[in-house]
C-alpha cells in the first residue's frame, strides 16, 4: 500500500497544471477592455481605482474558471501540479501589490502599468513552467508588453493595461480553450 501511494504521488507531483481556464481568460479580457475604456475618461487616481476593481474581478473569474474546469476533469486544483503553480504564481503579484503602494506612495503612478504588466507577466511565465506551454508564452508577452509600458510615455499606460489585460487575455484564452478545452 505505501508503495502505491508513492506511486500516485509520485504520478500527481509529475503532471502539469492543465486547470488553465480559457473562457475564464476570455471573460477577464472582456472585463479588462471595458475597464480599459471606463479608466481612459478618468484622471489620477481614478484610473488606478478602476485597474484595481478589475483585478479584484478578474481574479474571481480566473479563479471561478480554475475551479470549473478542474471539477470538469475530476482532479483538484491544488493537486501537486496546481500547487506548484500558485507557489509559482503568488510570489510576483504580492511583489506587484507592494510595489503598486510604494509608488501610490511616492505619486509615481506612471510606473504602475508597466510594473503590473512585467510583474503579471513573470507571475504567469513562472507559474506557467507547471502548465501548458502556451502559458509560459503568454507570461513573456506579457513581460515584454510591460517592458514597452515603462519606457513609454506615461499617457500610454491605460492602453498599455488595456493592451495586455484585455488583448493578450482574450487572444490566449480562446487559443487555450480551443486547443485545451474550457
Amino acid at each position: 500500500m505505501d508503495n502505491l501511494r508513492f506511486i500516485r504521488r509520485t504520478m500527481e507531483e509529475a503532471g502539469s497544471f492543465t486547470a488553465v481556464p480559457g473562457w475564464g481568460m476570455v471573460a477577464v479580457g472582456a472585463t479588462a477592455l471595458a475597464a480599459a475604456a471606463l479608466a481612459a475618461r478618468l484622471p489620477a487616481p481614478g484610473w488606478l481605482l478602476v485597474w484595481s476593481l478589475e483585478a479584484a474581478v478578474a481574479l474571481t473569474f480566473a479563479t471561478l474558471g480554475m475551479a470549473a474546469k478542474s471539477r470538469a476533469a475530476g482532479q483538484p486544483v491544488f493537486s501537486g501540479p496546481g500547487r506548484r503553480f500558485a507557489l509559482s504564481f503568488s510570489p510576483p503579484l504580492l511583489a506587484g501589490a507592494l510595489l503598486t503602494f510604494v509608488l501610490f506612495r511616492a505619486a509615481d503612478l506612471a510606473a504602475i502599468p508597466g510594473v503590473w504588466l512585467l510583474l503579471y507577466g513573470t507571475a504567469v511565465a513562472t507559474g506557467g513552467a507547471f502548465s501548458i506551454r502556451v502559458v509560459p508564452v503568454m507570461g513573456l508577452c506579457f513581460m515584454l508588453l510591460g517592458a514597452a509600458a515603462l519606457l513609454a510615455p506615461a499617457t500610454w499606460g491605460n492602453a498599455f493595461l488595456g493592451a495586455g489585460f484585455g488583448g493578450l487575455h482574450l487572444a490566449f484564452g480562446v487559443l487555450i480553450a480551443r486547443r485545451h478545452g474550457g
